[in-house]
């Protein structure tokens, strides 16, 4: 399973969160494609400024444990 998190201050890279769907529980996926692909959906502005920039990442699709579920 794979949740997204987009980081809020580009110039605190602690300050990430998770995303959650309009009914408030978290997004999760069963590939890391489908999830970039969401990322992508959500937030196109920021996955476009990665490819083509050299700037820091803002957006990542991250592998979560069972535990991690909400």
């Amino acid at each position: 399973m794979y949740k997204l998190q987009v980081q809020e201050d580009e110039k605190d890279p602690q300050a990430w969160h998770d995303v959650k769907g309009p009914d408030g529980k978290l997004l999760t996926f069963e590939t890391e494609v489908a999830a970039h692909a969401k990322l992508e959906e959500l937030y196109p502005i920021l996955v476009k400024m990665e490819r083509y920039a050299a700037d820091s990442k803002r957006t990542r699709a991250i592998r979560m444990y069972a535990d991690d579920k909400e």
